[in-house]
């Protein structure tokens, strides 16, 4: 799978245990600029070094992989976690979306005036 969006924030290596470390991503999604996403993608093990070269503000393409698990409380009720697990990152061009944005020509003005025509005749 795959995501488009901007760095927003870059996490240190955490050693969690002797043998087990992992790294937090997280980009902006704004597929509705009004409605931004923050989505978390991890990188484990010797991936971590996969967000060194980034900034935040970068505009990224992220591919990753979805992975999900199972966990039993003591008292035996099970809860599902789901996490975004990173294995490459890509860094786009800034301008490639300004160049996607001007690719496509202006329309023409359309004169949407009745012409002289009478308003109360609907056309059905």
């Amino acid at each position: 799978m795959e995501i488009r969006g901007k760095v927003h924030e870059i996490g240190a290596t955490q050693q969690v245990t002797d043998t087990f470390k992992k790294r937090d991503l997280i980009v902006s999604y704004a597929e509705n600029p009004q409605f931004v996403e923050y989505i978390r993608f991890e990188a484990t093990q010797d991936r971590v070094n996969i967000f060194d070269n980034l900034s935040v503000g970068d505009e990224v393409e992220v591919s990753f992989n979805l992975r999900g698990r199972p966990w039993t409380n003591k008292e035996g009720v099970t809860t599902y976690f789901n996490s975004l697990v990173a294995w490459r990152v890509t860094k786009l061009a800034n301008t490639g979306q300004s160049a996607a944005a001007q690719a496509i020509p202006d329309m023409p003005p359309v004169d949407i005036s009745s012409g002289g025509a009478d308003d109360d005749d609907l056309p059905f």
